[in-house]
C-alpha cells in the first residue's frame, strides 16, 4: 500500500469515527432535549393547588338544607363523590360556580358566603357578610361575587378569589312620606357588560350596577310596580323581568335600551280576580323559554301561562296538577317540566312545548323541591326532600335510573351553569 492509499484510509477512518460520535452525541442531545421538554410541559400543565386531577364538567352540588351541607355528585356516573359540611343555614340556599368550574359559591340564608373547593372537597373560604341573605350572582368575567341581602338591605360585592369586600351598596330609597328607608333586595342577576341587576322589594325599584368603573355606576329605575319579589334575566341577557307581589303584572327592563325605562307587561299576570291562597310564590328563575315562547308559573292558580317574547302578549293557559313552582325547559326546548307547591308537591308533569299538552305525569315522592337537567338534557335530577333522596330520570323513557341518599335535599346545581348568564 503506498503512502497515498494509507492517507486516504486514515481520512476515511477519521470520518467514520466522527460520524459515529456525532450520531451518538445527537442521540444524547435529543434525549436530553426531550426530557427537558417533557419536564417543561409537565410544569406548565400540572395544577399547583389541587391534590389530584379531576375534570369538573360533569360535577355538581346538592343542597342539604337540614344540616348545612352540600353533597358533591358526578352526573355522568350518577353517583355521590363527596360531602362538605359546616355551611350554616341553607334553608333557601343557592349556588353559582367559578368559570373554571372548580369552586362553588354557596349563598346561605343566614348571611354566610362560602367558597367550596369541589375538587378537593373542602371549604376554601367563608365569610358572614350579613344577617339575612337571599341568593347571589357571579360577574361576567368571573372575578366578582355579589350577594343580595334582606338584613341589612342591599348588595355586597366580593373578590371571587379572596372573598374580600369590594363594594357595599345599601338599598336606600325614599318612601311616600319622604322618609329614607333601606329595602330588602331580591332578584339579583349578572348581566352582560360586567353588570349586576336587582330589585328593591320595599322600595319598588330596579337598580343596575355597572362595574366597568370603580365605584360602580348605579342607575335607578323607580316606581316599577309594588313589591317586586323575584326576577329573571332572559337567556341572552337582554331582558330583566321582575314579578310583583303587591299587584298583577310584570316589570321589564330592556338592558339593550335601558334609556327606555321599565315597561309593564302581562297586566293580568298574578292572582287575578279570583284570589286563591298562595302556598308558595313561584320562582321566576325557573321560567322556561322554548323558541319565541315563554312558559311561566301562574301565581296561586293551577296553570302554566304562555306568552310571546317578541310581542309580550299572553298566548295561552295550560291547566296543570297544582300551583306551579318551577317551570323548566329541557335544554333542547322540546319539553317543559313542572313541579308544584304543597299539597300537590309529590308530582311532576311534563308538557309538550309544541302541542301544549301534558304528555307525562310522574310521582317522584314527598316534597319535590327542585329539578336540574344534565347539560344536553338526557337526564334530569329531582330532589325529593321528605323522602331524603334524589332521583335521576331518563328524559326519553321517564324511567328512574338512580336513587341517591341526601339529607332533606333542595336545590341541585350542575357546573355547566358556570357558562350561562343569570345562573
Amino acid at each position: 500500500m503506498n503512502m497515498h492509499d494509507q492517507s486516504g484510509s486514515a481520512k476515511l477512518l477519521r470520518t467514520a469515527r466522527c460520524a459515529s460520535i456525532a450520531k451518538h452525541a445527537g442521540r444524547r442531545a435529543f434525549a436530553l432535549a426531550a426530557a427537558l421538554s417533557l419536564s417543561a410541559c409537565s410544569a406548565l400543565t400540572t395544577p399547583s393547588a389541587p391534590t389530584a386531577f379531576m375534570a369538573t364538567g360533569d360535577l355538581g352540588t346538592i343542597i342539604e338544607r337540614a344540616d348545612g351541607s352540600v353533597t358533591l355528585i358526578n352526573n355522568t356516573r350518577n353517583e355521590i363523590i363527596g360531602r362538605v359540611t359546616g355551611l350554616g343555614d341553607l334553608s333557601h340556599a343557592s349556588i353559582v360556580y367559578s368559570r373554571d368550574e372548580r369552586f362553588a359559591y354557596v349563598f346561605g340564608r343566614d348571611g354566610g358566603l362560602t367558597k367550596v373547593d369541589i375538587v378537593n372537597q373542602r371549604i376554601d373560604k367563608r365569610v358572614m357578610q350579613s344577617g339575612n341573605s337571599i341568593g347571589g350572582a357571579i360577574s361576567q368575567d368571573g372575578k366578582l361575587i355579589a350577594v343580595s341581602n334582606y338584613t341589612p338591605g342591599g348588595v355586597k360585592v366580593f373578590d371571587a378569589d379572596t372573598l374580600a369586600l369590594v363594594t357595599d351598596i345599601p338599598a336606600r330609597y325614599v318612601n311616600d312620606l319622604g322618609e329614607e328607608k333601606q329595602s330588602k333586595v331580591v332578584g339579583l342577576v349578572d348581566a352582560p357588560g360586567q353588570r349586576f341587576v336587582f330589585s328593591l322589594f320595599d322600595g319598588n325599584e330596579i337598580w343596575e350596577a355597572d362595574f366597568n368603573q370603580s365605584p360602580p355606576a348605579i342607575t335607578r329605575f323607580k316606581n316599577i310596580g309594588k313589591q317586586p319579589y323575584d326576577a329573571l334575566i332572559s337567556p341572552d341577557g337582554r331582558y330583566y323581568i321582575a314579578g310583583l307581589f303587591g299587584e298583577d303584572g310584570l316589570a321589564m327592563l330592556d338592558l339593550w335600551h335601558p334609556e327606555k325605562g321599565v315597561l309593564r307587561i302581562l297586566p293580568d299576570y298574578g292572582k287575578g280576580e279570583q284570589k286563591l291562597p298562595v302556598y308558595k310564590m313561584p320562582h321566576l328563575e325557573g321560567w322556561a323559554v322554548a323558541g319565541k315562547h315563554a312558559f311561566v308559573p301562574a301565581v296561586g292558580q293551577h296553570e302554566v301561562l304562555t306568552f310571546n317574547m317578541e310581542t309580550w302578549e299572553a298566548t295561552g293557559k295550560i291547566p296543570v296538577h297544582g300551583q306551579p313552582v318551577f317551570v323548566m325547559s329541557r335544554p333542547d326546548g322540546r319539553e317543559i317540566w313542572v313541579n308544584f307547591a304543597f299539597p300537590n308537591n309529590d308530582t311532576i308533569q311534563v308538557l309538550d312545548a309544541e302541542t301544549l299538552q301534558i304528555k307525562k305525569t310522574l310521582k317522584p315522592g314527598k316534597a319535590v323541591l327542585h329539578m336540574e337537567f344534565t347539560p344536553r338534557g338526557e337526564h334530569v335530577w329531582v330532589s325529593v326532600r321528605d323522602d331524603d333522596k334524589v332521583k335521576v330520570y331518563d328524559t326519553r323513557t321517564y324511567e328512574v335510573l338512580a336513587e341517591l341518599p341526601a339529607q332533606k335535599p333542595s336545590g341541585i346545581f350542575f357546573t355547566h351553569r358556570a357558562h350561562q348568564t343569570g345562573l
